[in-house]
């Protein structure tokens, strides 16, 4: 079976003109590069990082059901010391794109699977506007993987996110999320500052001699340096301050304006989780009425978000590697996942009380063969 390019059927007529959106970048200090986004975005913000973590590591450990064993093998195999699918799950979140290449023995038998970083792969179209090749590159040296093998079965799957604005390429939740993640990295920064500040706001030094006259450049330089080498920094917090000569140290308060940041902070966090689908309450932010306690939030989390990206995944790889394996299946055992155990008692509970049901139709009611 041909998948990509003019040897597949029905595919000899020109492709409608490609729509490109990746030319569209946040503006202001969010940076462009998708590298120095992660840095920015999943490193350096812990709301980012546990979002992703929380759903790319729920589909890693998701136990996972195949029509063979060596299959079921093949998908849950470890790459780098993380699952394959945990890996490519946070592709997907992060980049939108997933790339994973099958690697075959001499024989032409799969051997293992192979996860490419999503940012160094480029699609190669042909001038019909079909994929028939990738572009991988690593640094100044750059290679060409064939989308198909010698016998027309995929040689690199490509999982993708919908895009509405790009034909070859999908769209990551980092982007959704960028706005909200400068603010809280900018409010970590001021909360950061505030703290070297003697973790209060500054205050001003007022200079009033009897005479009215003023300080000259020199007595204006070196009480500045005593003040903040004596005087600023954490260290320094709550230091009794010694004054002569006229000078008197005039607080200055937060307005209500000015302490709202604390709120902005807690609200940039909540639309980060919402960009990357998981619960507020599961990442430690106090609120959101809409769950009522934590457990329907775990429950909340594996229906919306978990389960769906997880059999995407594990679809893509059913159909590339349905060349090898006949009736190529992969899902989610959801009998064994804990956090479903109460709807699937209440679905078991539901089927048993039916009794104008056989035995074989409540087995096929609730997933057993």
């Amino acid at each position: 079976m041909k998948w990509f390019g003019r040897k597949s059927s029905g595919r000899g007529e020109p492709r409608p003109a490609l729509a490109r959106g990746g030319g569209v970048s946040w503006v202001g200090e969010w940076p462009r590069s998708y590298e120095a986004q992660v840095r920015e975005g999943y490193c350096n913000n812990p709301v980012a990082q546990r979002a992703v973590k929380l759903v790319s590591e729920g589909v890693g450990s998701a136990p996972i059901v195949a029509n063979d064993p060596a299959l079921a093998a093949l998908a849950g195999a470890r790459q780098g010391g993380q699952p394959l699918t945990e890996t490519v799950a946070a592709q997907l979140l992060l980049h939108g794109n997933a790339y994973v290449q099958i690697l075959c023995d001499s024989a032409g038998a799969v051997r293992g699977l192979f996860a490419l970083r999503p940012e160094r792969v480029s699609v190669e179209a042909d001038a019909a506007g079909w994929p028939v090749a990738y572009r991988y590159r690593v640094g100044d040296h750059a290679s060409t993987l064939a989308a198909e093998d010698a016998g027309g079965r995929p040689a690199v799957v490509h999982i993708r996110s919908f895009n509405p604005v790009d034909d070859h390429y999908g769209l990551g939740c980092l982007g959704a999320a960028s706005g909200a993640i400068a603010i809280h990295n900018a409010a970590t920064r001021w909360n950061k500052a505030l703290l070297d500040n003697a973790a209060r706001p500054s205050g001003a030094l007022v200079y009033e001699p009897g005479d009215g006259g003023a300080l000259s450049p020199d007595q204006f330089a070196r009480v500045r340096a005593e003040l903040e080498a004596g005087f600023a920094g954490a260290a320094n917090a709550g230091r009794p301050m010694l004054l002569e000569g006229g000078l008197r140290w005039q607080a200055m308060s937060m307005t209500p304006a000015d302490m709202d940041f604390i709120g902005l902070k807690a609200t940039a966090a909540r639309e980060i989780a919402l960009a990357f689908g998981v619960p507020p309450m599961l990442m430690g932010l106090p609120g959101d009425a809409a769950f009522a306690n934590y457990r329907e939030a775990n429950r909340a989390l594996w229906r919306l978000a978990i389960l769906p990206i997880a059999d995407t995944i594990l679809a893509g790889l059913a159909q590339a590697l349905a060349g090898w394996f006949a009736d190529a299946s992969l899902a989610v055992d959801v009998n064994k996942v804990a956090a479903l155990a109460e709807d699937r008692e209440r679905l078991w509970r539901q089927v048993g009380a039916a009794g104008f049901l056989s035995d074989e139709e409540k087995r096929a009611m609730v997933g057993l063969s």
